[in-house]
């Protein structure tokens, strides 16, 4: 299904998120001509703004890439699945929907329900051929994640904005590494994207 391109103008902040996320893509050689990228999709704010930002640079940048998005649907989230999926064919982005159930919530925590749906992520980044795994972790994110680490495992370490699993298969990658929720809210608020 052929999509009408929207041009977007890059100025004021649109354009400095715009230029964050293509900084910390160079930075850490996140993205190089033909890649298959599978974006990890929550119908928040956060994988939105990430997904609209791929596509607008796909005008823009001297590579090539195709953008796959995957929702995990659990059991006990309540996003707007269809709204979704409609939402991200209209943009022209491809996605896949997997179910899993994550049994008795007394053994849930945010561990536990993070490695699942990363486990169903990387599962379906290879049945999909794709060589890269896209999560939308911001500055916050990383933040959160080193103090979580120093106050209950006594060790200083964080997410990364790009890590290579299983002998270089794929990677994860990370390009909202430097910007903060409140910098994705207003860009979301500046192009009226919309949350499930």
């Amino acid at each position: 299904m052929k999509v009408k391109e929207e041009k977007i103008p890059l100025r004021g902040h649109v354009r400095y998120v715009y230029k964050q996320i293509g900084k910390a893509i160079n930075d850490h050689a996140m993205i190089q001509d033909k890649d298959r990228l599978l974006v990890g999709v929550s119908g928040g704010v956060d994988s939105t703004v990430l997904l609209k930002v791929l596509m607008m640079r796909k005008r823009y940048v001297p590579i090539t890439y195709d953008v796959h998005a995957c929702y995990v649907k659990m059991d006990f989230q309540t996003a707007d699945v269809d709204r979704l999926v409609e939402y991200l064919q209209r943009e022209g982005v491809a996605v896949t929907v997997k179910e899993i159930a994550l049994g008795d919530p007394k053994n849930r925590n945010c561990f536990w329900c993070s490695w699942n749906r990363r486990k169903v992520l990387f599962t379906t980044a290879k049945e999909m051929h794709c060589n890269k795994v896209v999560l939308g972790h911001h500055l916050d994110d990383i933040a959160e994640t080193v103090l979580m680490n120093m106050c209950s495992h006594g060790e200083l370490s964080m997410m990364k904005p790009s890590v290579s699993f299983f002998g270089g298969e794929f990677d994860l990658i990370r390009p909202l590494a430097y910007l903060d929720k409140k910098a994705l809210e207003r860009f979301a608020r500046l192009l009226q994207l919309p949350e499930f």
